[in-house]
């Protein structure tokens, strides 16, 4: 059984989703052991507690430095003896220093479909707002390991989503979450604790 941290910011409606799936037998061989997060009051948390899982809040600015901030976490994921972390809405950027102490071990959501309206400042709503305004037919999210490129890693799995008439940020928000972030990233957690995924050539194979 695969041990999984999730890191996140805010009110965790991804984190949700993930909890959702492991009780509903979505996620094969793997156990949300720990939430994360960087932000005192975050309602994932809250979650967090209702369903009996281990969590920790870890704050820069009480750490004096990113170095320090992510000793701290590595601290505790040791302690747990995580083995997949997850971000999910984890507003921090990780370090080169970090990324490559659990090469691909560490997965992302992102709502856009990657190369698209991804990278340094793209993030939240503000990616909606930016597809929007170039006027895209089709959006979606991509879950993709992590690396010291912010949205940089090799892609696992990515879902289209419409982009309809009348489209707000907020809106297309909701239903780039619904229809695609809530569904393939329980897929690929799922995928990882059971092994099934491989990187060659930078590319992502999935195994039977």
């Amino acid at each position: 059984m695969k041990r999984i941290a999730v890191l996140v910011s805010g009110g965790g409606t991804n984190l949700q989703a993930l909890i959702d799936a492991e009780k509903s037998g979505i996620i094969v061989n793997g156990k949300i052991s720990l939430v994360i997060s960087n932000v005192k009051g975050a309602y994932a948390l809250e979650r967090a507690r209702m369903n009996g899982i281990a969590s920790a809040v870890v704050l820069k600015k009480d750490c004096g430095s990113q170095e320090a901030f992510e000793q701290n976490i590595t601290a505790l994921l040791r302690e747990h003896e995580i083995d997949l972390i997850v971000l999910a809405g984890f507003m921090s950027i990780l370090s080169e220093e970090f990324t490559k102490a659990f090469p691909h071990r560490i997965i992302n959501v992102h709502p856009s479909l990657i190369p698209s309206f991804c990278g340094k400042g793209f993030y939240g709503l503000h990616v909606h707002e930016k597809a929007l305004e170039y006027g895209v037919k089709v959006t979606g999210a991509t879950v993709h390991f992590v690396n010291e490129i912010p949205d940089g890693g090799e892609i696992i799995l990515q879902k289209a989503v419409e982009v309809k008439e009348g489209d707000t940020p907020e809106i297309l928000q909701k239903r780039v979450m619904t229809e695609a972030e809530w569904n393939i990233l329980p897929e690929a957690v799922s995928l990882f604790c059971q092994d099934r995924l491989t990187v060659e050539n930078n590319i992502v194979h999935i195994g039977e």
